[in-house]
């Protein structure tokens, strides 16, 4: 206790530690919340059709999240060699890993794009049994998914920006395309301009827009900003079989960590929704809620793994050791903020969505996010440890190991013996799947205090 309260001190004495967290977490955060807010939004508009408007689009929308996983898998894997690499100022291979990012994105992003926009009411059949959900499901999916590869372009261009400490352009772009999606969500859904009303193939054909809008801009910034990743096309390829080797090391693990996690995560759904709409729309809802906090420590986690991985690649070693204490003290301070922050506002944001929700519904969302609230510290420090830490020192195979078998191993059978078997409520079910965090943060941390993590990738 007295040691954490002599390293808080040092921390808060540390303005340069300070300074770049907050240059890196601050924009990440908002580029985070910004996005939150389009969803809310997005929930908004379309909860005004109703409940099943809202589970056939959070079903859906299932697809694309374990798409962006894929992604994000790897973005970040990419992510720790860039910022590593960024350490050195090696412009020549950071280029190369840009390359093979945008490589393996595209191609994911074409291998969901195709059954999503030619088969699917068989994709939405996989999450849900209710024929209304299906048919307006698919009629969005269809839409949505053309935006898949758009969006892999955009994300990979994003972490890289901000391997490389370039992370202010994309927020600007990110409220650009926002604005964006909100005016033409309003236009398309409710038919206004002189438009027709399309519901929620409105709400898709907005997303598809801002997404191509975002991609556009992200490319003008790259090139037109002459940023370190302005290259030649031929500068993106060129590997050598080390070369190969090493991203493989170190990303792969993170994108088979992503890419699994997110399809335990996407089966959670197929509980859910076997579990009817109304339980779909109020987890649904209670998740876009819940994103409001989660950002918080989104743009934390991103913060940590950045800054150490320019330290370790660097060579400071020591130094990215204090940073990382530094930075758990920062992921508790911020979980006591979120969680109160969910509290107090759940009934004022819940107020938004009815008269468009029963009061069931809105009590079940009520009691999801006091049940978010209540695993708060274990699921942020997870957010930290596994995505920032463990990462950032190229530890991505235990980080495999610590995601998905607390999805695969907990929170699954959980779901199904809460929601299926013993057919308990939402909140239940959620706060069952939700102790995977807890099994979690005690292999996490325990991991941490190993510091295999702590390294130079560079060597």
């Amino acid at each position: 206790m007295i040691q954490t309260l002599t390293d808080t001190k040092m921390m808060f004495r540390d303005r340069t530690f300070l300074k770049k967290a907050l240059n890196i977490a601050f924009p990440v955060a908002m580029q985070g919340m910004l996005n939150t807010v389009v969803n809310l939004v997005d929930n908004l508009m379309i909860g005004s059709l109703g409940p099943i408007a809202i589970a056939s689009v959070g079903l859906a929308n299932k697809v694309f999240f374990v798409f962006t996983l894929l992604v994000f898998g790897v973005v970040s894997g990419s992510g720790v060699l860039a910022a590593q690499y960024w350490g050195t100022k090696d412009l020549k291979n950071i280029r190369k890993v840009l390359g093979i990012a945008l490589l393996i994105s595209l191609t994911g992003a074409v291998l969901f794009l195709l059954p999503a926009r030619f088969w699917p009411e068989f994709m939405m059949r996989i999450f849900t049994t209710s024929e209304a959900s299906i048919e307006m499901g698919a009629a969005y999916l269809a839409v949505a998914a053309i935006s898949y590869p758009f969006t892999g372009v955009s994300n990979t261009y994003v972490a890289m920006l901000r391997a490389v400490n370039r992370v202010k352009g994309p927020v600007i772009i990110s409220c650009v395309a926002i604005v964006v999606n909100i005016v033409f969500n309003y236009i398309f859904i409710f038919g206004k301009m002189g438009a027709p009303a399309l519901g929620v193939v409105g709400a898709a054909l907005a997303t598809l827009i801002a997404r191509v809008v975002e991609t556009c801009l992200l490319l003008c910034v790259v090139y037109l900003g002459k940023t370190p990743l302005a290259c030649r096309f031929g500068e993106l390829f060129g590997y050598t079989k080390e070369f190969v080797k090493k991203f493989f090391k170190t990303a792969a693990p993170v994108i088979c960590n992503e890419f699994v996690w997110g399809l335990g995560i996407t089966i959670y759904s197929m509980a859910y929704g076997r579990m009817g709409d109304e339980a779909v729309a109020a987890i649904t809802i209670a998740t876009t809620i819940q994103d409001i906090a989660v950002v918080l420590f989104q743009g934390l986690s991103a913060a940590t793994a950045v800054i150490l991985g320019n330290e370790m690649g660097a060579g400071k070693l020591k130094r990215a050791e204090v940073y990382a204490k530094y930075f758990f003290i920062l992921q508790f301070l911020l979980t006591i903020f979120a969680a109160l922050l969910i509290v107090a506002l759940r009934w004022w944001i819940i107020g938004f969505y009815q008269p468009g929700i029963s009061d069931e519904v809105a009590m079940s969302v009520n009691r999801c996010l006091l049940v978010f609230a209540l695993f708060t510290p274990f699921k942020m420090f997870n957010f930290v440890n596994v995505v920032g830490v463990l990462r950032s020192g190229g530890d991505t195979l235990m980080c495999l190991f610590i995601d998905t078998s607390g999805v695969w191993f907990i929170g699954i059978p959980l779901a199904f013996l809460g929601g299926l078997a013993l057919r308990q409520p939402i909140h239940i079910v959620y706060g069952m799947v939700m102790l995977e965090e807890v099994y979690k943060a005690i292999v996490g941390y325990f991991r941490y205090r190993q510091k295999k993590w702590l390294k130079n990738l560079n060597s």
